[in-house]
């Protein structure tokens, strides 16, 4: 698996032979196939690793605070440490090269999970904690995915070259200020009684 991780994320997925990762990994084909249907199944699990080797020890609560301000601030802060970390910036930029060319990798990404983990958890404590009456359940899912946008996406494209990098001093001041901007617009789209005061623009 070692091996594997190596060489999908120096090389990318479509220059990564199997013939290469046995190599690597001094084993035989056979025992390669003994173990993984195909290279897709092996980078399925290569990203479960990844995803599973950032995730906070299990000391650490992913949710905590007082109100939706402090919890959001706290799982803000855990995702975009973990998003920033090398490995998952070596992962993010092989997804982006090359998910489009090759369907196995984009959903040996699907498989992994991590990210509709996050949207679960997120959309179920906007719902828990909305004041005004919750949502409906698509509604809050598509809250949920553009917080993980705001928490992540700007800061990981600056890390990867994209402009200036967000130092790590700057990065509870980050999600501090995104957490009350999205909880600003999220309370203001659902007025007393839960009806939505507009549409959605479509996209």
């Amino acid at each position: 698996m070692v091996a594997a991780t190596e060489l999908l994320l120096a090389q990318g997925y479509g220059a990564t032979s199997v013939e290469a990762i046995v190599r690597r990994a001094q084993v035989s084909k056979r025992t390669f196939y003994d173990r993984f249907r195909d290279k897709s199944d092996l980078t399925a699990a290569v990203i479960a690793r990844l995803i599973n080797s950032v995730r906070p020890p299990a000391e650490v609560a992913l949710v905590e605070g007082r109100n939706l301000h402090e919890i959001l601030v706290h799982l803000g802060s855990l995702i975009l440490e973990a998003a920033l970390m090398p490995r998952v910036l070596a992962m993010h930029r092989l997804i982006v090269a090359e998910a489009h060319r090759f369907p196995d990798l984009a959903a040996a990404v699907a498989k992994a999970g991590g990210r509709e983990e996050a949207v679960t958890l997120i959309s179920g404590l906007l719902g828990r904690h909305h004041v005004n009456g919750a949502p409906g359940t698509r509604d809050l899912r598509f809250a949920a995915e553009q917080f993980l946008q705001m928490i992540v996406s700007t800061p990981q494209m600056r890390a990867m070259g994209l402009g200036q990098p967000v130092e790590p001093a700057e990065h509870k001041p980050w999600v501090h200020a995104t957490v009350s901007l999205f909880l600003d617009g999220f309370h203001s789209t659902v007025p007393s009684g839960g009806k939505q005061s507009g549409k959605r623009a479509s996209c």
